[in-house]
């Protein structure tokens, strides 16, 4: 089988689609062949030039896991009729130090139905996250919606793995949207703060 080979003036000249566009004319990206186009990120105010914002998650880990069933095995030879479930979600952030952060979300839930308590479920996950560049302005934001969100699906395997182990069907949460639930509690304390 033949080998294609490229004269030394086209090796190592690509426009970030694999095609030779070391002739000086314009990439899939506008730009002369070999260069690529790079997105920026605008640096906040006293940030060393061409520093964009960083978000780095350096670990996440299970803080505390509890999970409950006091009426087994009736539960689980005889499913009680119409469960309720009530699940709780808040987000706690701690600075670790300058630039990390610990976030910590935090979901109970409550599985009820007429006979008692099915099982109760209370779980910490959390992650370290380091914040580099990042605008004081932005900080809370990204720590309250942005931390969570990454940390969400990852809480959310923990919880459909501990009931399934706990021989009911795996709990599979919705997605929580973490910017609603960051401005409304935002209104919540600026309506407490007013009275």
């Amino acid at each position: 089988m033949a080998k294609k080979t490229e004269s030394p003036e086209q090796a190592g000249k690509r426009n970030g689609d694999g095609k030779p566009g070391g002739d000086g004319k314009p990439g899939g990206d506008g730009k002369p062949g070999g260069e690529t186009a790079s997105p920026q990120v605008a640096a906040p105010e006293g940030a060393a030039p061409g520093a964009g914002a960083q978000l780095n998650v350096l670990g996440q880990y299970i803080k505390d896991l509890s999970f409950e069933s006091p009426h087994a095995p009736q539960t689980l030879q005889n499913p009680p009729p119409n469960p309720q479930l009530q699940v709780t979600v808040n987000v706690n952030v701690a600075s670790r130090s300058e630039e990390t952060y610990e976030v910590v979300l935090n979901i109970d839930v409550h599985a009820k139905s007429d006979v008692g308590v099915i099982y109760n479920i209370e779980l910490f996950y959390a992650g370290l996250f380091r914040l580099r560049n990042v605008p004081q302005n932005l900080l809370q934001p990204v720590l309250f919606v942005d931390c969570p969100a990454l940390l969400f699906p990852f809480t959310r395997r923990v919880l459909a793995d501990i009931t399934r182990d706990g021989g009911y069907p795996p709990l599979m949460l919705d997605p929580i949207d973490f910017g609603r639930l960051y401005s409304q509690n935002l209104a919540r304390g600026q309506g407490q703060a007013s009275n």
